[in-house]
């Protein structure tokens, strides 16, 4: 991916494995950029998977970190996860 999309990446996406975000701050933009996303994929033969794709989304789970307008914020289903964990039986 960061091969297709290397002079891309850091001015308008983030790449990672297969994930991708676009962003920007005005809706022009990113339609702007976005277009200029999916052409690259027509351009080289990359299929998304539209089941996994979500398009102008203000807050939601990107790479487990809950993401919203004003930050990351921990997702309270780990927490509670972790808490509910047995101790330890094999600390010395």
């Amino acid at each position: 991916m960061l091969a297709i999309f290397h002079d891309m990446v850091e001015k308008m996406m983030e790449v990672f494995m297969d994930d991708f975000s676009v962003f920007r701050s005005s809706f022009e933009n990113y339609l702007s950029r976005l277009d200029k996303m999916l052409q690259r994929c027509k351009d080289t033969n990359l299929c998304l998977n539209w089941e996994k794709s979500h398009f102008m989304v203000k807050e939601g789970i990107v790479l487990g970190h809950k993401i919203l307008k004003n930050g990351i914020e921990v997702d309270k289903a780990k927490v509670d996860v972790i808490t509910k964990l047995p101790h330890p039986t094999t600390v010395k």
